[in-house]
């Protein structure tokens, strides 16, 4: 039996665990909604109080959004970091601990919720700081590398840390008695618990292994030099879309995240990069507009109009051109009648963010529930941005306007008609991590976030039953369904945790339990090839096969092989295209170490053959390469060996210079089906 190369052992591995729940026994259901059902989940709450000499941080949570946001106290004054835009808890609090708030700090421009710096900057006249890297838009104090800001009894020193976004700010917390003995550093998005923040949110501003490569110079250069007993506070904790894999711990220190953040572990930048990028979930389309109000400054809000935007309850309503209908209430009472077309995203959830995945910005948006309902969603979505109209459920059915209904099927009849020969299709809507982990049979994975754009796999004359893990998503996928023309679209009754609690049987990722079918995952591996097989193959079979360097651009100007792409590595992982292609596609790097890892990550996601050239360009030059094994010196091509792919240089490389391709050769390959 072959060994399995330590360096991909550790990248699949890694693989591995994205796609389940570390701790999670047999056959328990994870629902990523669960922890904000509940009606706290949906106003602020203080996790604790961190007492230090001279000062204490109140730490607030909202669930909803996992959003945590901090009130440094001293001496009597406080600043206020990162709040929401619903800003009344901050104001309460204060009031009741008899302090004076004097300052606001945004670590920088937040994206996936609406800040309330404005908010306090109206009803308080107190500064506004940020980075001056945001550019913002209002009045502000421009913080810059090193500035500090002295509160009470405690000093706090900003650092510029770069890597969720160029903006990114963090702030050490010291006692003026002990200002070289940092206590707290507050994180931002930049350093979550178990994670860091995610570089993918400035589109094409500034690509996301740009930033992810200035995050490994901020841990390095910087946070890692901290001393293990900082304690360190983010803005957000598990369920966040700003990153990938955060803990539910609302506070760690340095010394714990060096050794236990998985993301930390990387020692070289590339696998740092690698590491960042891989596995994060798709941006909610919101995140860019939330981003933008807050670096030019949010609109005031009227938290409670005595006037709601209504609209009359009109046919028109029913007509997914011209209006996005989202109706409030639960899984059940929508299921009973709803508006034709109207999508289910209840209050009890994490109605912020699905309506943020859900609702086109730019969509006529108009809420439907009862009056309290709607009260609460309206007050609600101004946290993300969104103003939409509304009309009351019971003025619609007065009015006699007609009512779509969706069967709510339990899990006993769902499981009797999957053994039959006319069973529908179950189309299961969590995300694949979770759908790998358990899934109730041979069923469909259409990731809720994605259904609107991969529904079209499906028939929409057949019948389809949509699942989840407590039907909060599945009925929500209902709507989208229906919205997109299905016509027969039904969700099971209670989710997984129902059919796992009627004893149904299920298919795990991990060794089953007593009477439960264990489910079979082919685990696929990048093959090495070695430097005297890809020089064959370069030779006898040019044009067979894709040949892409993941080095920075710079070096594969001063030497390349001949035929192979220089390809980023976030591209590498996120273009479709290198998915798809007749012929296998081989990796390249300087050692073989980041290629392997990224062929091990490309391995679970295609059928095409991923193969990793052993021992890198080092090993191809050692064994094939021209004179004694060195490199050639720079600016010198590698020698032509085979007329294979043209080679691609950095943008501005002069005509004919080595590596380039000529004139009318296809420089990318298009996004394929």
């Amino acid at each position: 039996m072959s060994m399995i190369p330590c360096r991909l052992a550790v990248g699949l591995a890694m693989v591995l665990c994205l796609a389940m729940p570390a701790g999670a026994p047999a056959a328990e259901v994870r629902d990523a909604e669960a922890a904000t059902h509940g009606d706290q989940a949906a106003s602020y709450q203080v996790v604790d109080t961190y007492e230090f000499p001279g000062f204490r941080i109140i730490q607030f949570d909202l669930a909803v959004l996992s959003h945590y946001s901090y009130m440094l106290v001293s001496g009597g004054e406080c600043l206020v970091v990162d709040p929401g835009r619903d800003i009344g808890t901050y104001l309460t609090t204060a009031d009741q601990q008899g302090v004076k708030i004097v300052g606001v700090w945004l670590t920088h421009s937040h994206a996936d919720f609406v800040a309330g710096h404005v908010e306090f900057a109206r009803q308080l006249d107190v500064p506004l700081h940020i980075s001056q890297k945001a550019n913002a838009g209002y009045p502000h104090v421009a913080l810059k590398e090193n500035d500090t800001l002295e509160l009470g009894e405690v000093v706090v020193k900003f650092l510029e840390t770069p890597g969720h976004t160029p903006d990114s700010m963090c702030g050490l917390v010291s006692s003026k008695q002990a200002p070289d003995k940092p206590l707290v550093l507050l994180t931002g998005d930049t350093l979550f618990i178990g994670s860091v923040g995610r570089p993918d949110l400035l589109g094409e501003n500034m690509s996301a292994s740009t930033l992810a490569s200035m995050m490994f110079d901020t841990w390095t250069n910087k946070l890692s030099k901290l001393p293990d007993e900082v304690k360190i506070l983010p803005a957000h904790g598990a369920g966040s879309l700003c990153g990938a894999h955060l803990s539910d711990k609302p506070v760690s220190t340095i010394g714990e995240q060096r050794v236990s953040n998985t993301i930390l572990q990387h020692k070289s930048r590339g696998e740092f990069i690698a590491a960042i990028l891989e596995g994060l979930p798709e941006a909610p389309q919101y995140f860019a507009h939330n981003a933008a109000m807050n670096r030019q400054g949010p609109e005031l809000v009227d938290w409670n109009p005595e006037t709601l935007p209504s609209v009359a309850p009109t046919a028109e309503l029913t007509d997914p051109a011209k209006y996005f209908v989202v109706d409030v209430r639960g899984a059940a009472e929508y299921a009973e009648g709803h508006i034709p077309n109207s999508v289910n995203i209840a209050l009890r959830g994490r109605f912020e963010t699905w309506t943020g995945i859900v609702v086109p910005w730019e969509a006529k948006a108009v809420v439907t529930g009862s009056d309290e309902e709607i009260r609460e969603a309206l007050y609600r979505l101004h946290r993300v941005g969104y103003q939409p109209q509304c009309v009351e459920f019971d003025a619609w059915k007065q009015a006699g306007l007609p009512l779509a209904k969706n069967e709510m099927i339990t899990p006993q009849d769902l499981y009797a008609r999957m053994q039959t020969p006319d069973s529908p299709v179950v189309v299961d809507v969590r995300l694949p991590a979770e759908w790998m982990a358990l899934r109730i049979g041979t069923v469909v994975n259409l990731p809720l976030s994605e259904l609107s754009k991969k529904a079209g796999k499906l028939d929409k004359t057949q019948r389809i039953v949509a699942v989840c893990n407590s039907a909060y998503r599945s009925s929500l996928a209902v709507g989208v369904f229906e919205r997109l023309g299905f016509q027969h679209v039904g969700s099971m009754a209670g989710g997984g945790e129902a059919w796992v609690a009627a004893g149904l049987p299920v298919f795990e990722a991990t060794a089953a339990g007593a009477g439960r079918a264990a489910a079979k995952r082919d685990i696929r591996l990048a093959e090495r090839i070695s430097a005297a097989e890809l020089k064959r193959l370069m030779m006898d079979l040019p044009g067979t096969f894709q040949l892409v360097d993941i080095r920075p651009a710079e070096h594969f100007a001063d030497y390349s092989l001949p035929g192979s792409e220089n390809v980023d590595v976030a591209e590498l992982l996120g273009n479709p295209a290198y998915l798809t292609g007749a012929g296998p596609l081989i990796i390249v790097s300087r050692d073989g170490s980041l290629a392997m890892m990224l062929g091990g990550i490309l391995s679970q996601k295609t059928q095409r053959d991923i193969k990793v050239l052993y021992g890198g360009l080092e090993a191809y030059w050692s064994e094939a390469g021209p004179g004694a094994g060195a490199p050639p010196a720079a600016g010198v091509a590698a020698p032509a060996i085979a007329p294979g792919r043209p080679s691609r240089v950095p943008a501005g490389a002069p005509a004919g210079a080595p590596g380039a391709a000529p004139v009318g050769t296809p420089k990318k390959k298009s996004a394929g089906c």
